[in-house]
């Protein structure tokens, strides 16, 4: 297949149009089909259509209402129902009270810290909008998830049924959720919660299931010898031994709803997410940093909170220990909750009051939050000077003189000619070659799939920027490669250091894909380089992360007896260690494929000539064929390499005994 593929690239210039794209003519009508099958779905039911937009206008209207008293309670929305605004000082403290509830004082700090800096910056309105749409979306996707995960535990059929799906939904471009929530549900918060709900279904459902699976057969035994009922054994036995598991699943549910909150800007969700674009579009970056870093700090406190749940076991009382002990933590939120909203409600009253008109009639009137002029005047701001002082520093000699070297160098030597290349292959040239990589990497089935994922992505009609996307991935994947592992390599062979760098992988996992953007768009301003090392920043983490496991999870015994054989520090690491991770590492590899296809859609804000920015078009109407071929030529490139890796990875883990 390979030569078949180099002798079809060779022979190009004398090849018939027909062997080097595929011709209009023979394009099926797949974007037609699409919006057949969805007006279908979605049109009047008079007209003797499904009328799913009822159905769905009816859920809007009572999504709208829990979206609006939450956003009501936490930035004073002012919608119906009116429900009084909270203090933030009180959300501050309960947060940092709950930190330490969960975990300990640097918790609290932690919690505490990040909204008292969201409030003294003046972010607290953005902050609350983001925080009410996770606060309404985690819920109902953890529910909904847990459901779906427990039905998939009990029915082989929908579990057989429901995992390709998953395996669709955690590769499928973020664009692709905005469309049909949109046209489903309105812009705005309704249509952003939808698509956050949907996003963050699938780690919740496979934890679940795999929770459940986990228990022991002796747990099992030993509740049916209690007697317990179907549903008492669910309740009382397989739920709370498949805690950890369900928890895990809530922290990717929490993480996720963060990110695609923060990028459902693009269908007018108010938040950090449009504040950030904004700011980024106009180029003023030292407001983009303050709004990135309060994006990270929120990313960081909700998943500690969340894995200090995770961890966190149920305490047991002797009995006859008093209500007040047994839920001290609930105690002092609720005091604290009381203190500081009277505080505020005296304080805000006094900086307003006339005391000679104050009677106990009118005192309601003084009512609000505490130091509400710090949040509204941003006291402790600095975007503005940072603006100039970023703007100072990329306006150095040294500076400008570096970047521009390393966007040479790469625009003109690599990327350029690299991207030139891959675009000069014939189409038939590039499916056999991808078909020969997944044959040698996974077997029959990865390579016929390959075929199959590859035919439709050129039948699809955007191959040119199908193919733009993969060059896009393939570069940044590469360098991550190229500059992750050496560092995983030298960290793994310290135990302290490999923790620092698993620690700081942890952290950097939490951020929200958007907020990579910023450092490559300050030091390399709007350019094709930005976007390959946005991508590369964000798929070094599971590079370094799966290598350093790799390494270290090497039996001991295996290093003993490279050690007792004299073998040097560079054998041992060649000839055994890295042998022996070579599983774990291609894992590592495959995950930074799947983020890079990820993260390249989203480089799409800072501009692109890929797939992601025939995507984003398609969100100024209701192209949902449009945009379902795009997404799934995203898709099918992804799981490509995906599923063959996977395969590679077990067959040599087989080989290896370490099954």
């Amino acid at each position: 297949m390979l030569g078949v593929a180099v002798l079809l690239t060779v022979l190009r210039p004398w090849l018939p149009a027909g062997l080097v794209r595929i011709p209009e003519a023979w394009l099926l009508p797949w974007r037609d089909w699409i919006d057949v099958a969805f007006e279908f779905i979605r049109g009047d039911r008079e007209e003797g259509r499904f009328g799913l937009i009822y159905i769905t206008r009816a859920l809007s209207g009572g999504l709208e209402f829990i979206l609006d008293a939450v956003a009501n309670v936490l930035y004073g929305k002012h919608r119906w129902p009116r429900i009084e605004q909270l203090p933030w000082p009180v959300i501050t403290g309960c947060m940092a009270v709950l930190g330490y509830a969960l975990g300990c004082w640097r918790l609290a700090l932690l919690a505490g810290g990040t909204f008292l800096w969201a409030a003294l910056i003046g972010q607290w309105d953005l902050t609350m909008e983001t925080m009410s749409v996770i606060a309404v979306a985690a819920p109902f996707a953890f529910t909904i998830g847990g459901l779906l995960g427990i039905w998939s535990w009990k029915s082989k059929r929908v579990e057989e049924t429901i995992k390709p799906l998953l395996l669709v939904m955690q590769v499928l471009p973020f664009f692709s959720y905005l469309l049909p929530a949109v046209i489903f549900f309105k812009v705005g918060p309704t249509a952003a919660t939808v698509a956050t709900i949907a996003y963050a279904l699938p780690p919740m459902i496979l934890m679940t299931t795999l929770g459940l699976k986990k228990v022991s057969p002796e747990v099992i035994e030993a509740g049916k010898m209690s007697g317990c009922s179907s549903w008492q054994m669910l309740r009382h036995v397989y739920i709370p031994s498949a805690r950890t598991e369900i928890m895990v699943g809530l922290n990717q549910v929490i993480m996720l709803c963060l990110a695609m909150v923060v990028l459902t800007a693009a269908i007018g969700m108010p938040g950090l997410g449009a504040k950030l674009l904004a700011m980024m579009g106009s180029f003023k970056l030292g407001r983009s940093l303050e709004i990135g870093i309060t994006i990270v700090l929120l990313a960081v406190t909700l998943d500690r909170l969340s894995k200090a749940w995770v961890v966190k076991q149920p305490e047991h009382f002797e009995k006859g220990t008093p209500w007040w002990r047994r839920n001290i933590y609930l105690v002092v939120g609720i005091a604290s909750f009381v203190g500081l909203y009277l505080l505020s409600w005296v304080s805000q009253g006094l900086s307003n009051v006339n005391f000679e008109d104050l009677t106990w009639s009118n005192a309601h009137q003084y009512a609000g939050g505490v130091l509400d002029e710090v949040k509204r005047k941003q006291s402790m701001t600095q975007g503005r000077a940072l603006d100039g002082q970023i703007k100072q520093f990329l306006a150095f000699d040294w500076v400008q003189s570096t970047t521009y070297a390393i966007r040479y160098f790469f625009n003109n030597f690599i990327l350029i000619p690299s991207e030139k290349a891959l675009l000069f292959v014939p189409t038939p040239a590039v499916i056999l070659a991808v078909t020969a990589l997944a044959l040698g990497l996974g077997g029959f089935w990865p390579g016929l799939l390959a075929l199959v994922f590859f035919c439709i992505v050129a039948e699809f009609g955007y191959w040119d920027r199908a193919m733009l996307t993969l060059h896009s991935v393939f570069m940044a994947t590469f360098f991550a490669f190229l500059f992750g592992a050496p560092l995983a390599v030298w960290a793994a062979r310290h135990e302290a250091r490999a923790r620092r760098l698993i620690l700081l992988c942890d952290t950097f996992q939490t951020f929200p894909s958007y907020v990579y953007l910023l450092p490559a768009v300050m030091l390399f301003g709007i350019s094709p380089v930005t976007v390959i090392i946005s991508i590369l920043i964000y798929t070094m983490v599971p590079v370094m992360r799966y290598t350093v496991e790799g390494l270290r999870g090497v039996p001991a015994e295996m290093v003993e007896a490279a050690e007792m054989s004299g073998a040097t520090r560079s054998q041992k690491l060649w000839k055994v260690q890295i042998p022996l991770a070579m599983p774990t590492i291609a894992v590592g590899l495959n995950q930074a494929l799947v983020f890079a296809f990820f993260m390249v859609i989203i480089a799409e804000f800072i501009g692109t000539r890929d797939l992601g920015q025939e995507m984003r078009k398609t969100l100024a109407g209701t192209h949902l064929g449009w945009n379902f071929v795009l997404g799934f030529s995203v898709v099918f490139m992804a799981l490509t390499f995906d599923i063959a890796i996977n395969a590679w990875a077990e067959r040599r883990r087989k080989i290896l005994g370490l099954a």
